[in-house]
Protein backbone atom coordinates (compact mmCIF):
# COMPACT_ATOMS: atom_id res chain seq x y z
CA UNK A 1 0.00 0.00 0.00
CA UNK A 2 1.84 3.07 -1.26
CA UNK A 3 1.43 6.39 0.56
CA UNK A 4 0.50 7.93 -2.80
CA UNK A 5 -2.16 5.32 -3.66
CA UNK A 6 -5.95 5.38 -3.54
CA UNK A 7 -5.94 2.47 -1.12
CA UNK A 8 -3.95 4.55 1.40
CA UNK A 9 -6.32 7.45 0.77
CA UNK A 10 -9.10 5.16 2.04
CA UNK A 11 -7.08 3.40 4.73
CA UNK A 12 -5.84 6.53 6.54
CA UNK A 13 -9.20 8.27 7.23
CA UNK A 14 -10.78 5.00 8.40
CA UNK A 15 -7.95 4.30 10.86
CA UNK A 16 -7.89 7.95 11.94
CA UNK A 17 -11.65 7.97 12.68
CA UNK A 18 -11.60 4.65 14.57
CA UNK A 19 -8.47 5.64 16.49
CA UNK A 20 -9.98 8.81 17.95
CA UNK A 21 -13.41 7.15 18.39
CA UNK A 22 -11.96 4.55 20.78
CA UNK A 23 -9.87 7.15 22.60
CA UNK A 24 -12.34 7.40 25.50
CA UNK A 25 -12.31 3.61 25.93
CA UNK A 26 -8.69 3.52 27.02
CA UNK A 27 -5.11 3.66 25.80
CA UNK A 28 -4.72 -0.11 25.43
CA UNK A 29 -7.63 -0.38 22.99
CA UNK A 30 -6.31 2.61 21.06
CA UNK A 31 -2.84 1.03 20.78
CA UNK A 32 -4.32 -2.36 19.88
CA UNK A 33 -6.32 -0.77 17.06
CA UNK A 34 -3.21 0.98 15.77
CA UNK A 35 -1.28 -2.29 15.92
CA UNK A 36 -3.95 -4.18 13.93
CA UNK A 37 -3.98 -1.37 11.36
CA UNK A 38 -0.18 -1.58 11.13
CA UNK A 39 -0.21 -5.35 10.52
CA UNK A 40 -2.94 -4.91 7.90
CA UNK A 41 -0.84 -2.17 6.24
CA UNK A 42 2.19 -4.49 6.15
CA UNK A 43 0.18 -7.51 4.98
CA UNK A 44 -1.01 -5.48 2.00
CA UNK A 45 2.58 -5.57 0.71
CA UNK A 46 3.00 -9.32 1.11
CA UNK A 47 1.19 -11.16 3.88
CA UNK A 48 3.68 -14.06 3.68
CA UNK A 49 6.41 -11.92 5.27
CA UNK A 50 4.20 -10.90 8.18
CA UNK A 51 5.58 -13.89 10.09
CA UNK A 52 9.10 -12.41 9.86
CA UNK A 53 7.91 -9.18 11.43
CA UNK A 54 6.06 -11.09 14.17
CA UNK A 55 9.08 -13.32 14.83
CA UNK A 56 11.48 -10.37 15.01
CA UNK A 57 9.11 -8.58 17.39
CA UNK A 58 8.72 -11.64 19.65
CA UNK A 59 12.46 -12.32 19.65
CA UNK A 60 13.47 -8.82 20.76
CA UNK A 61 10.59 -8.51 23.25
CA UNK A 62 11.50 -11.82 24.91
CA UNK A 63 15.26 -11.17 24.72
CA UNK A 64 14.91 -7.77 26.37
CA UNK A 65 13.15 -9.26 29.40
CA UNK A 66 15.50 -12.23 29.64
CA UNK A 67 18.58 -9.98 29.64
CA UNK A 68 17.30 -7.99 32.60
CA UNK A 69 16.23 -11.10 34.51
CA UNK A 70 19.47 -13.00 33.78
CA UNK A 71 21.15 -14.18 36.98
CA UNK A 72 24.64 -13.37 35.77
CA UNK A 73 26.49 -11.41 33.12
CA UNK A 74 27.22 -14.55 31.13
CA UNK A 75 23.55 -15.45 30.60
CA UNK A 76 22.78 -11.82 29.80
CA UNK A 77 25.48 -11.88 27.14
CA UNK A 78 24.11 -15.13 25.67
CA UNK A 79 20.63 -13.62 25.24
CA UNK A 80 22.11 -10.44 23.78
CA UNK A 81 24.18 -12.22 21.15
CA UNK A 82 21.32 -14.58 20.33
CA UNK A 83 19.17 -11.61 19.38
CA UNK A 84 21.97 -9.90 17.43
CA UNK A 85 22.89 -13.05 15.48
CA UNK A 86 19.30 -14.04 14.65
CA UNK A 87 18.31 -10.51 13.61
CA UNK A 88 21.39 -10.01 11.45
CA UNK A 89 21.07 -13.60 10.22
CA UNK A 90 17.62 -12.97 8.76
CA UNK A 91 18.84 -9.72 7.22
CA UNK A 92 21.91 -11.47 5.84
CA UNK A 93 19.99 -14.37 4.31
CA UNK A 94 17.26 -12.33 2.63
CA UNK A 95 19.33 -9.32 1.61
CA UNK A 96 22.93 -10.44 1.16
CA UNK A 97 23.10 -14.21 0.61
CA UNK A 98 22.70 -14.05 -3.20
CA UNK A 99 25.28 -11.25 -3.41
CA UNK A 100 27.93 -13.21 -1.53
CA UNK A 101 27.12 -16.45 -3.38
CA UNK A 102 27.38 -14.77 -6.80
CA UNK A 103 30.53 -12.81 -5.84
CA UNK A 104 32.23 -15.95 -4.54
CA UNK A 105 31.30 -17.88 -7.69
CA UNK A 106 32.69 -15.08 -9.87
CA UNK A 107 35.92 -15.02 -7.85
CA UNK A 108 36.33 -18.78 -8.27
CA UNK A 109 35.60 -18.46 -12.00
CA UNK A 110 38.34 -15.82 -12.23
CA UNK A 111 40.74 -18.32 -10.64
CA UNK A 112 39.80 -20.99 -13.17
CA UNK A 113 37.21 -22.92 -11.16
CA UNK A 114 33.58 -23.48 -12.08
CA UNK A 115 31.10 -23.14 -9.18
CA UNK A 116 27.32 -22.92 -9.14
CA UNK A 117 25.86 -21.96 -5.78
CA UNK A 118 22.22 -22.28 -4.86
CA UNK A 119 20.55 -18.86 -4.69
CA UNK A 120 17.34 -17.65 -3.09
CA UNK A 121 14.43 -17.07 -5.46
CA UNK A 122 12.48 -14.73 -3.19
CA UNK A 123 11.89 -10.99 -3.11
CA UNK A 124 13.37 -8.92 -0.28
CA UNK A 125 10.81 -8.53 2.53
CA UNK A 126 9.80 -4.87 2.49
CA UNK A 127 11.09 -2.84 5.43
CA UNK A 128 13.34 -5.61 6.81
CA UNK A 129 16.40 -3.31 7.04
CA UNK A 130 14.38 -0.72 8.94
CA UNK A 131 12.57 -2.85 11.50
CA UNK A 132 15.70 -4.96 12.08
CA UNK A 133 17.70 -1.84 13.01
CA UNK A 134 14.71 -0.70 15.04
CA UNK A 135 14.86 -3.86 17.13
CA UNK A 136 18.66 -3.94 17.33
CA UNK A 137 18.83 -0.48 18.91
CA UNK A 138 16.22 -1.58 21.48
CA UNK A 139 18.20 -4.70 22.45
CA UNK A 140 21.54 -2.86 22.53
CA UNK A 141 20.10 -0.09 24.72
CA UNK A 142 18.79 -2.66 27.23
CA UNK A 143 22.11 -4.53 27.23
CA UNK A 144 23.99 -1.27 27.87
CA UNK A 145 21.57 -0.40 30.70
CA UNK A 146 20.23 2.72 28.99
CA UNK A 147 16.58 1.59 29.11
CA UNK A 148 14.41 -1.01 30.80
CA UNK A 149 12.56 -3.62 28.69
CA UNK A 150 8.94 -2.98 27.77
CA UNK A 151 6.76 -5.71 29.31
CA UNK A 152 3.49 -4.85 27.58
CA UNK A 153 3.53 -6.91 24.37
CA UNK A 154 1.01 -4.63 22.62
CA UNK A 155 3.06 -1.53 23.42
CA UNK A 156 6.31 -3.12 22.25
CA UNK A 157 4.74 -4.61 19.10
CA UNK A 158 3.37 -1.20 18.16
CA UNK A 159 6.81 0.35 18.71
CA UNK A 160 8.20 -2.05 16.06
CA UNK A 161 5.29 -2.15 13.62
CA UNK A 162 3.86 1.39 13.77
CA UNK A 163 2.73 1.73 10.15
CA UNK A 164 3.89 5.29 9.29
CA UNK A 165 7.53 4.23 9.83
CA UNK A 166 7.36 0.48 9.22
CA UNK A 167 8.56 0.14 5.63
CA UNK A 168 11.09 2.98 5.21
CA UNK A 169 11.69 4.65 8.57
CA UNK A 170 12.61 6.90 10.14
CA UNK A 171 14.50 4.43 12.32
CA UNK A 172 13.12 5.29 15.74
CA UNK A 173 14.71 4.89 19.17
CA UNK A 174 12.93 3.32 22.11
CA UNK A 175 13.79 6.36 24.25
CA UNK A 176 11.85 8.61 21.87
CA UNK A 177 8.90 6.54 20.62
CA UNK A 178 8.02 4.16 23.48
CA UNK A 179 7.19 6.93 26.03
CA UNK A 180 4.78 8.45 23.49
CA UNK A 181 3.06 5.09 22.88
CA UNK A 182 2.69 4.48 26.64
CA UNK A 183 1.20 7.91 27.30
CA UNK A 184 -2.48 8.64 26.69
CA UNK A 185 -2.91 10.91 23.70
CA UNK A 186 -5.52 13.61 23.14
CA UNK A 187 -6.56 15.07 19.83
CA UNK A 188 -4.47 18.15 19.05
CA UNK A 189 -6.13 20.11 16.24
CA UNK A 190 -3.18 22.40 15.35
CA UNK A 191 -0.85 19.36 15.29
CA UNK A 192 -3.29 17.44 13.05
CA UNK A 193 -3.54 20.40 10.64
CA UNK A 194 0.24 20.69 10.57
CA UNK A 195 0.38 16.95 9.85
CA UNK A 196 -1.98 17.33 6.89
CA UNK A 197 0.14 20.19 5.55
CA UNK A 198 3.30 18.09 5.89
CA UNK A 199 1.60 15.17 4.10
CA UNK A 200 0.63 17.55 1.28
CA UNK A 201 4.22 18.80 0.93
CA UNK A 202 5.52 15.23 0.98
CA UNK A 203 3.10 14.23 -1.78
CA UNK A 204 4.24 17.20 -3.86
CA UNK A 205 7.87 16.14 -3.49
CA UNK A 206 7.01 12.56 -4.46
CA UNK A 207 4.50 12.82 -7.32
CA UNK A 208 5.65 16.14 -8.81
CA UNK A 209 9.40 16.43 -8.17
CA UNK A 210 10.57 12.82 -7.80
CA UNK A 211 8.29 11.12 -10.32
CA UNK A 212 8.83 13.78 -13.00
CA UNK A 213 12.60 13.62 -12.50
CA UNK A 214 12.37 9.81 -12.62
CA UNK A 215 10.94 9.93 -16.17
CA UNK A 216 14.06 11.70 -17.43
CA UNK A 217 16.66 10.16 -15.11
CA UNK A 218 15.50 6.62 -16.01
CA UNK A 219 15.59 7.30 -19.73
CA UNK A 220 19.00 8.99 -19.61
CA UNK A 221 20.57 6.26 -17.46
CA UNK A 222 19.00 3.52 -19.62
CA UNK A 223 20.41 5.10 -22.84
CA UNK A 224 23.55 6.78 -21.51
CA UNK A 225 25.68 5.46 -24.41
CA UNK A 226 23.78 7.67 -26.89
CA UNK A 227 23.57 10.78 -24.70
CA UNK A 228 25.90 13.77 -24.93
CA UNK A 229 27.78 15.21 -21.95
CA UNK A 230 25.16 17.84 -21.10
CA UNK A 231 22.34 15.30 -21.04
CA UNK A 232 24.40 12.96 -18.85
CA UNK A 233 25.06 15.78 -16.37
CA UNK A 234 21.33 16.55 -16.37
CA UNK A 235 20.64 12.85 -15.77
CA UNK A 236 22.78 12.92 -12.62
CA UNK A 237 21.06 16.12 -11.44
CA UNK A 238 17.60 14.68 -12.14
CA UNK A 239 18.42 11.56 -10.16
CA UNK A 240 19.76 13.69 -7.28
CA UNK A 241 16.38 15.45 -7.08
CA UNK A 242 14.46 12.24 -7.74
CA UNK A 243 15.95 10.42 -4.77
CA UNK A 244 15.67 13.50 -2.54
CA UNK A 245 12.03 14.15 -3.50
CA UNK A 246 11.24 10.47 -3.22
CA UNK A 247 12.76 9.70 0.17
CA UNK A 248 12.27 13.05 1.91
CA UNK A 249 8.73 13.14 0.46
CA UNK A 250 8.06 9.71 1.97
CA UNK A 251 9.50 10.90 5.30
CA UNK A 252 7.30 14.01 5.28
CA UNK A 253 4.21 11.85 4.66
CA UNK A 254 5.28 9.49 7.46
CA UNK A 255 5.88 12.32 9.95
CA UNK A 256 2.66 14.11 8.93
CA UNK A 257 0.61 10.91 9.18
CA UNK A 258 2.00 10.21 12.64
CA UNK A 259 1.05 13.71 13.79
CA UNK A 260 -2.58 12.84 13.01
CA UNK A 261 -2.31 10.18 15.73
CA UNK A 262 -0.61 12.54 18.19
CA UNK A 263 2.83 10.91 17.87
CA UNK A 264 6.02 12.73 16.82
CA UNK A 265 8.60 10.84 14.79
CA UNK A 266 12.28 11.70 14.42
CA UNK A 267 13.03 14.18 11.68
CA UNK A 268 14.79 12.45 8.80
CA UNK A 269 15.73 15.31 6.42
CA UNK A 270 16.78 18.89 6.97
CA UNK A 271 17.33 20.45 3.53
CA UNK A 272 20.54 18.46 2.79
CA UNK A 273 21.21 20.09 -0.60
CA UNK A 274 21.86 23.41 1.17
CA UNK A 275 24.85 21.85 2.94
CA UNK A 276 28.22 23.57 2.73
CA UNK A 277 30.32 20.40 3.07
CA UNK A 278 29.86 16.62 3.13
CA UNK A 279 29.89 16.47 6.93
CA UNK A 280 26.95 18.86 7.05
CA UNK A 281 25.22 16.88 4.29
CA UNK A 282 25.30 13.74 6.45
CA UNK A 283 23.89 15.65 9.41
CA UNK A 284 20.91 16.55 7.19
CA UNK A 285 20.38 13.46 4.96
CA UNK A 286 18.63 10.33 6.31
CA UNK A 287 19.32 11.63 9.82
CA UNK A 288 17.85 8.64 11.67
CA UNK A 289 20.20 6.19 9.87
CA UNK A 290 23.26 8.44 10.16
CA UNK A 291 22.71 8.91 13.89
CA UNK A 292 22.06 5.14 14.28
CA UNK A 293 25.43 4.29 12.77
CA UNK A 294 27.08 7.05 14.83
CA UNK A 295 25.67 5.78 18.14
CA UNK A 296 25.79 1.99 17.58
CA UNK A 297 28.88 1.59 15.37
CA UNK A 298 31.08 4.69 15.10
CA UNK A 299 31.26 5.53 18.82
CA UNK A 300 31.76 1.88 19.94
CA UNK A 301 34.65 1.67 17.44
CA UNK A 302 36.28 4.60 19.20
CA UNK A 303 34.64 7.41 17.26
CA UNK A 304 36.85 10.45 16.92
CA UNK A 305 39.00 9.38 19.86
CA UNK A 306 42.50 8.03 19.40
CA UNK A 307 44.98 8.77 16.64
CA UNK A 308 44.32 9.99 13.14
CA UNK A 309 44.67 6.52 11.61
CA UNK A 310 41.95 5.19 13.89
CA UNK A 311 39.68 8.08 12.96
CA UNK A 312 40.27 7.41 9.25
CA UNK A 313 39.62 3.68 9.73
CA UNK A 314 36.38 4.37 11.62
CA UNK A 315 35.25 6.85 8.98
CA UNK A 316 35.72 4.33 6.17
CA UNK A 317 34.00 1.58 8.16
CA UNK A 318 30.96 3.73 8.88
CA UNK A 319 30.55 4.86 5.26
CA UNK A 320 31.18 1.41 3.76
CA UNK A 321 28.70 -0.23 6.14
CA UNK A 322 26.22 2.55 5.38
CA UNK A 323 26.65 1.88 1.66
CA UNK A 324 26.25 -1.87 2.12
CA UNK A 325 23.12 -1.32 4.25
CA UNK A 326 21.49 0.21 1.17
CA UNK A 327 21.86 -2.87 -0.95
CA UNK A 328 23.81 -5.96 -1.91
CA UNK A 329 25.69 -4.47 -4.84
CA UNK A 330 29.23 -3.19 -5.33
CA UNK A 331 27.75 0.10 -6.55
CA UNK A 332 26.55 0.92 -3.02
CA UNK A 333 29.96 0.10 -1.55
CA UNK A 334 31.66 2.44 -4.05
CA UNK A 335 29.05 5.10 -3.22
CA UNK A 336 29.90 4.76 0.49
CA UNK A 337 33.65 4.79 -0.21
CA UNK A 338 33.31 7.97 -2.27
CA UNK A 339 31.55 9.74 0.60
CA UNK A 340 34.30 8.56 2.97
CA UNK A 341 36.90 10.10 0.65
CA UNK A 342 34.89 13.33 0.38
CA UNK A 343 34.71 13.43 4.20
CA UNK A 344 38.40 12.69 4.77
CA UNK A 345 39.85 16.20 4.11
CA UNK A 346 37.38 17.67 6.62
CA UNK A 347 38.37 15.06 9.21
CA UNK A 348 42.12 15.49 8.74
CA UNK A 349 41.91 19.30 8.92
CA UNK A 350 39.39 19.08 11.80
CA UNK A 351 36.81 21.10 9.87
CA UNK A 352 34.03 18.51 9.95
CA UNK A 353 31.95 20.43 12.49
CA UNK A 354 32.33 23.90 11.01
CA UNK A 355 28.78 24.12 9.65
CA UNK A 356 26.28 23.25 12.36
CA UNK A 357 23.69 26.02 11.94
CA UNK A 358 21.54 26.50 8.83
CA UNK A 359 23.28 28.35 6.04
CA UNK A 360 22.65 32.13 6.00
CA UNK A 361 20.59 31.85 9.18
CA UNK A 362 18.27 34.85 9.53
CA UNK A 363 19.33 36.19 6.13
CA UNK A 364 17.72 36.13 2.71
CA UNK A 365 20.80 35.29 0.67
CA UNK A 366 23.98 33.30 1.17
CA UNK A 367 27.40 34.84 0.70
CA UNK A 368 29.26 34.01 -2.52
CA UNK A 369 31.52 31.73 -0.49
CA UNK A 370 28.51 29.89 0.99
CA UNK A 371 26.88 29.60 -2.42
CA UNK A 372 30.01 28.13 -3.98
CA UNK A 373 30.40 25.72 -1.05
CA UNK A 374 26.79 24.51 -1.50
CA UNK A 375 27.33 24.13 -5.25
CA UNK A 376 30.49 22.08 -4.71
CA UNK A 377 28.81 19.85 -2.11
CA UNK A 378 25.84 19.24 -4.38
CA UNK A 379 28.20 18.44 -7.26
CA UNK A 380 30.03 15.85 -5.14
CA UNK A 381 26.81 14.19 -3.97
CA UNK A 382 25.36 14.16 -7.52
CA UNK A 383 28.60 12.56 -8.76
CA UNK A 384 28.34 9.85 -6.08
CA UNK A 385 24.65 9.29 -6.91
CA UNK A 386 25.75 8.02 -10.36
CA UNK A 387 27.17 4.91 -8.66
CA UNK A 388 24.06 4.61 -6.47
CA UNK A 389 21.79 4.71 -9.54
CA UNK A 390 23.84 2.61 -11.99
CA UNK A 391 23.22 -1.13 -12.23
CA UNK A 392 26.94 -1.98 -12.06
CA UNK A 393 30.20 -0.23 -11.20
CA UNK A 394 31.42 -0.56 -14.80
CA UNK A 395 28.21 1.08 -16.05
CA UNK A 396 28.76 3.99 -13.66
CA UNK A 397 32.37 4.39 -14.83
CA UNK A 398 31.24 4.34 -18.49
CA UNK A 399 28.61 6.96 -17.67
CA UNK A 400 31.26 9.22 -16.10
CA UNK A 401 33.69 8.64 -18.98
CA UNK A 402 31.00 9.76 -21.43
CA UNK A 403 30.47 12.94 -19.41
CA UNK A 404 34.17 13.83 -19.66
CA UNK A 405 34.24 13.35 -23.42
CA UNK A 406 32.73 16.86 -23.49
CA UNK A 407 30.49 15.97 -26.39
CA UNK A 408 27.87 18.74 -26.67
CA UNK A 409 26.47 17.79 -30.05
CA UNK A 410 22.69 18.18 -30.06
CA UNK A 411 22.58 20.48 -27.02
CA UNK A 412 19.97 19.35 -24.50
CA UNK A 413 18.68 16.17 -26.03
CA UNK A 414 14.96 16.53 -25.53
CA UNK A 415 13.37 13.25 -24.77
CA UNK A 416 10.12 11.99 -26.13
CA UNK A 417 7.87 12.94 -23.22
CA UNK A 418 4.93 15.25 -22.79
CA UNK A 419 6.88 17.57 -20.50
CA UNK A 420 10.17 18.88 -21.83
CA UNK A 421 13.39 19.00 -19.95
CA UNK A 422 13.50 22.82 -19.87
CA UNK A 423 10.13 22.95 -18.15
CA UNK A 424 11.36 20.45 -15.58
CA UNK A 425 14.45 22.56 -14.92
CA UNK A 426 12.21 25.58 -14.31
CA UNK A 427 10.10 23.51 -11.91
CA UNK A 428 13.24 22.42 -10.04
CA UNK A 429 14.37 26.05 -9.84
CA UNK A 430 11.05 27.04 -8.26
CA UNK A 431 11.25 24.08 -5.89
CA UNK A 432 14.73 25.17 -4.75
CA UNK A 433 13.48 28.72 -4.08
CA UNK A 434 10.55 27.43 -1.97
CA UNK A 435 12.82 25.12 0.03
CA UNK A 436 15.42 27.86 0.50
CA UNK A 437 12.83 30.21 1.99
CA UNK A 438 11.62 27.42 4.33
CA UNK A 439 15.05 26.06 5.31
CA UNK A 440 14.69 27.09 8.97
CA UNK A 441 11.29 25.36 9.27
CA UNK A 442 10.28 21.70 9.13
CA UNK A 443 8.29 22.21 5.91
CA UNK A 444 7.12 25.17 3.80
CA UNK A 445 3.33 24.94 4.38
CA UNK A 446 2.94 26.91 7.59
CA UNK A 447 2.46 30.42 8.93
CA UNK A 448 -0.24 32.99 8.21
CA UNK A 449 -0.97 31.81 4.66
CA UNK A 450 -0.69 28.10 5.36
CA UNK A 451 -4.16 27.22 4.01
CA UNK A 452 -3.58 29.17 0.79
CA UNK A 453 -0.14 27.55 0.39
CA UNK A 454 -1.70 24.12 0.88
CA UNK A 455 -4.34 24.89 -1.77
CA UNK A 456 -1.67 26.01 -4.26
CA UNK A 457 0.42 22.89 -3.62
CA UNK A 458 -2.62 20.61 -4.00
CA UNK A 459 -3.42 22.29 -7.31
CA UNK A 460 0.17 21.83 -8.43
CA UNK A 461 -0.02 18.14 -7.51
CA UNK A 462 -3.17 17.68 -9.62
CA UNK A 463 -1.75 19.58 -12.61
CA UNK A 464 1.91 18.54 -12.57
CA UNK A 465 1.89 15.20 -10.76
CA UNK A 466 2.70 11.93 -12.49
CA UNK A 467 -0.30 9.64 -12.11
CA UNK A 468 -0.12 7.59 -15.30
CA UNK A 469 3.07 5.74 -14.34
CA UNK A 470 3.74 6.32 -10.61
CA UNK A 471 6.96 4.78 -9.35
CA UNK A 472 7.51 2.95 -6.07
CA UNK A 473 9.39 4.72 -3.30
CA UNK A 474 13.10 4.01 -3.91
CA UNK A 475 13.91 3.19 -0.27
CA UNK A 476 11.24 0.47 -0.10
CA UNK A 477 13.77 -1.83 -1.83
CA UNK A 478 16.22 -1.40 1.06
Amino acid sequence: MLFNSLSFLLFLPIVFALYWWVNKKGLQLQNFLLLLASYFFYACWDWRFLFLLLFSTALDYFTGIQMVEAKNQGRKKVWFWLSIIVNLGFLGVFKYYNFFADSFAETLFGLGFQANFWTLQVILPVGISFYTFHGLSYVIDIYKGRIQPERNIITYSLFVAYFPLLVAGPIERATHLLPQIKKRRFFDYPKAVDGMHQITWGLFKKVVIADNCALYANDIFDHYQSMNSLSLILGAIYFAFQIYGDFSGYSDIALGTSKLFGIDLLRNFNYPYFSRDIAEFWRRWHISLSSWFRDYLYIPLGGSQGGMMMKIRNTFIIFLVSGFWHGANWTFLVWGALHAMFFLPLLITQNNRNNIESVAKGKSWPTIQEFMAMLLTFGLTAFAWIFFRAKTVSEAIDYIKNIFRFNLEGGIQFLDFERYSVELLMLLGLFIIVEWNAREQEHPINGKWAKLKALVILTAILILGVFSSPSDFIYFQF
